[in-house]
């Protein structure tokens, strides 16, 4: 019984003739997985190129805007105008003022504050708008759901508990004076 199995097994090994069934069926896949991949990194780059251009124009015109205090809300508009890209952007940007003190430094929180989908609003972590001549850290984090969340480089994301994933864009200016 061992020989003839043994057999039937050289003979399927060493059998030129047949289908690429196996090969396919193992390779597929394979490349799939990584054209979803390459998708996915495509629109992760559109995105957060697009965030990081839409925050540096807005910081721009805050810096050059003298004596203009923009809420929330202003520059949230302003980047998510500069940004169409970004699907939803108003629901899903949140932004993140902290005034950074150069003579005794406390470094901000690693930490971004993004958009809780969970909640119907968000509660405001840190807004807080500087006086002339004060260094001014601004944070923009965007949540957005992966084009393919089964593909190998969205499955690697960090993600929340209903699978956004997170794209957190800093940009830091000094207020000048009136």
């Amino acid at each position: 019984m061992i020989g003839f199995l043994k057999n039937a097994l050289r003979r399927f090994r060493d059998d030129d003739e047949g289908s690429a069934v196996i090969p396919f069926a193992l390779w597929t896949p394979l490349m799939v997985g990584m054209a979803l991949s390459a998708i996915e990194m495509g629109a992760l780059t559109v995105r957060q190129t697009a965030l990081e251009r839409a925050l540096d124009q807005t910081v721009r015109e805050v810096k050059l805007g003298t004596g203009v205090s923009y809420s929330h809300e202003e520059l949230k508009l302003k980047i998510c105008d500069q940004a169409p890209v970004l699907g939803n952007c108003e629901e899903m940007l949140h932004l993140e003022m902290i005034g950074l003190d150069m003579r005794d430094w406390q470094p901000p929180s690693s930490q971004a504050d993004c958009v809780d989908t969970a909640m119907d609003v968000t509660p405001q972590r840190s807004f807080v708008h500087g006086k002339q001549h004060e260094t001014m850290l601004l944070r923009a984090c965007y949540r957005y759901k992966p084009i393919s969340p089964t593909s190998y480089l969205a499955g690697s994301l960090e993600k929340d508990t209903q699978g956004y994933t997170a794209l957190v864009s800093t940009s830091a200016f000094v207020h000048e004076p009136l």
